[in-house]
This record gives structure tokens, C-alpha cells and sequence, in this order.
């Protein structure tokens, strides 16, 4: 039985998730697609990523003003869908956070870290 599940992010912009899955070593591929879960039941998604599992791929959709993570987990070998979220969440917050000081002249980046736990902190500085 297929059985597709759905997770709400507070993702929005589509090219940060694609640069997010790509630097965590996902190959994507953008458009309207659809993913494959148990007995070749398929969903619509809007990026896809291949699992190691055979049949069955985990993808991303716009619902609403976000992006939902969707996948037939029962069949996904190899991707655990917590860390998957998160670590995509994370890198997703990076890009936007860059993105947006980039467009705004009063600050400029000083210095970026990254603390053992994986915590990203950038230090900014306000230009007056």
C-alpha cells in the first residue's frame, strides 16, 4: 500500500532548497515532476532527489505559501527523514540569511563559523 507522507517546512524559495540539497551531495532535478513510492503509485513534486532505494525517490512541493517534503518513507533506505529535514533546513537558512545581507548595503559579513555541533554563526558588521 502507498502510502506518501507529507512534512510542512517553513521553507519558500525553491532555488534555496535546490542550493541546500545540492551542498549536502543530493542531485536535483527541478520541474514538474513526480516521485515514486510503493507499487509505482507516483505524487506531483516540484524537485526530486534519487534515494539509494530502488522505486523510490523523496521530493519537495509547493502547498500553499510553503514547500512540503514528501516521500513514501516506508520504502526509503538510506535517508534518514529527521536529519534529511534538518540538515536541508539548516542550509536552507544559510542561503536565505546570505541572500537577504547581500541585498542590504548597511551590513557586510565579518566572519562566518561553524561550531563542532554544526551551529553556523555569522558576525556582521552594521555599516552607518
Amino acid at each position: 500500500m502507498s502510502h506518501f507522507t507529507r512534512i510542512r517546512t517553513q521553507m519558500v524559495e525553491k532555488d534555496y532548497i535546490t542550493a541546500a540539497l545540492q551542498e549536502l551531495g543530493h542531485q536535483c532535478e527541478v520541474g514538474e515532476l513526480k516521485i515514486r513510492g510503493y507499487g509505482g503509485k507516483k505524487t506531483q513534486v516540484e524537485i526530486k532527489i534519487q534515494t539509494k532505494s530502488k522505486g523510490y525517490e523523496v521530493g519537495f512541493r509547493k502547498a500553499g505559501a510553503t514547500y512540503e517534503m514528501v516521500a513514501d518513507w516506508y520504502g526509503v533506505r538510506g535517508v534518514n527523514r529527521k536529519q534529511l529535514m534538518q540538515d536541508v533546513s539548516q542550509r536552507y537558512a544559510y542561503h536565505a540569511t546570505r541572500a537577504k545581507l547581500e541585498q542590504d548595503e548597511n551590513f557586510s559579513l565579518v566572519e562566518e563559523k561553524v561550531d563542532e555541533d554544526g551551529r553556523i554563526h555569522l558576525v556582521l558588521r552594521r555599516m552607518v
